[in-house]
């Protein structure tokens, strides 16, 4: 069973992460990782009607890679835990409907692949099932509809804007007791993350809302755990792109006296070449931080090239109607610690 140290979840029998895939667009297969995804479209469209099915279908595509890997079926999966950013997380509903699975729907904004890891260790680590899937994505058009302008606009980007990542990442997680041929990689703990709200209210610099939840985050787990940085190979965070990533470094140093920037990786830095792609202040949505954990860092730790990171990705809680009404823009930040078992 799991233990808690302060608000943290340790995980006794440490649920494995057996299989993963994640699929991108165009734009991502063309940044420093685009070598990585299991399959990229260079349609954007992905053949569908409009970019909400695109979404669901890209989405769809990374849980199949990730049961063909395994040779397993939807009747191999207990329970899928996934959510992505649209209105009542449709890309996800849609994506999962019919396949007589038990579906559980989760919106933490471009935290949510971190919420469906949490959801689905706990659920591994009680007993009540033996394999889970925990998928997110993520597609800039569709986000572009709903939360700022139609493509057709042309609207100019603010320089503090980021890029929403067309992506989406599934993993498949076995218990501890049972173990898949690809299931390298153990969640050995978790914490979900408080709600931060500081009265920011620029929607167009989601990386300034988002840090303070990741420094409050990242400076709960390592007193919870008594830790020191040097535990970790790398500190990752979810997409707090170029400006969120510098306002955490200064944040951490001043709240928690706490310095990460050698050990840090930003998804949203990642994923893109900042100048090459012109993506202002990097990239961010659900996919983002998915797609770079299923693309790159499972990869690294079941290679043992990374033996433990901490996976903190972050979540802007807005919505279309709470930033036309002059509201704030809460945020969370989710952490999960995944171990090789190299």
């Amino acid at each position: 069973m799991a233990l808690q140290l302060g608000k943290t979840i340790v995980y006794e029998n440490a649920p494995e992460i057996a299989f993963w895939a994640a699929c991108a667009g165009k734009k991502e297969s063309e940044g420093p990782f685009g070598n990585q995804f299991d399959k990229v479209f260079t349609d954007t469209t992905l053949g569908k009607a409009s970019w909400e099915e695109s979404e669901s279908e890209l989405l769809k595509s990374a849980a199949e890679i990730a049961l063909a890997k395994g040779k397993l079926t939807w009747a191999d999966i207990d329970c899928i835990f996934a959510g992505d950013l649209l209105s009542q997380c449709i890309a996800s509903n849609f994506a999962f409907a019919n396949l007589g699975v038990n579906v559980c729907g989760l919106y933490g904004a471009c935290s949510t692949m971190a919420l469906a890891l949490i959801n689905a260790a706990n659920l591994l680590e009680c007993g009540a099932a033996g394999r889970a899937l925990a998928a997110t994505g993520s597609h800039f058009c569709s986000s572009e509809r709903q939360f700022r302008y139609p493509l057709e606009y042309g609207n100019q980007r603010a320089p503090t804007a980021q890029w929403t990542v067309t992506a989406a990442g599934a993993a498949i997680l076995e218990s501890g007791k049972q173990s898949g041929a690809q299931g390298k990689v153990k969640i050995r703990a978790a914490r979900f993350g408080e709600i931060i709200d500081l009265d920011f209210t620029d929607a167009n610099n989601m990386g300034a809302a988002m840090a303070p939840a990741a420094a409050s985050t990242i400076a709960a787990i390592m007193k919870d755990l008594k830790g020191d940085l040097c535990d970790f190979d790398r500190i990752v965070t979810g997409d707090l792109g170029h400006v969120g990533s510098d306002i955490l470094y200064e944040y951490l140093k001043k709240e928690h006296t706490l310095d990460i920037k050698s050990l840090h990786d930003d998804c949203g830095k990642l994923i893109f070449a900042r100048e090459a792609q012109d993506v202002h202040g990097g990239g961010s949505g659900a996919g983002c931080c998915a797609s770079m954990l299923c693309a790159h860092f499972l990869g690294a730790l079941a290679a043992g090239d990374l033996k433990r990171i901490l996976f903190v990705p972050t979540g802007a809680l807005l919505s279309a109607s709470t930033v036309k009404q002059g509201r704030s823009i809460p945020a969370v930040a989710h952490a999960v610690i995944l171990e090789s078992k190299q």
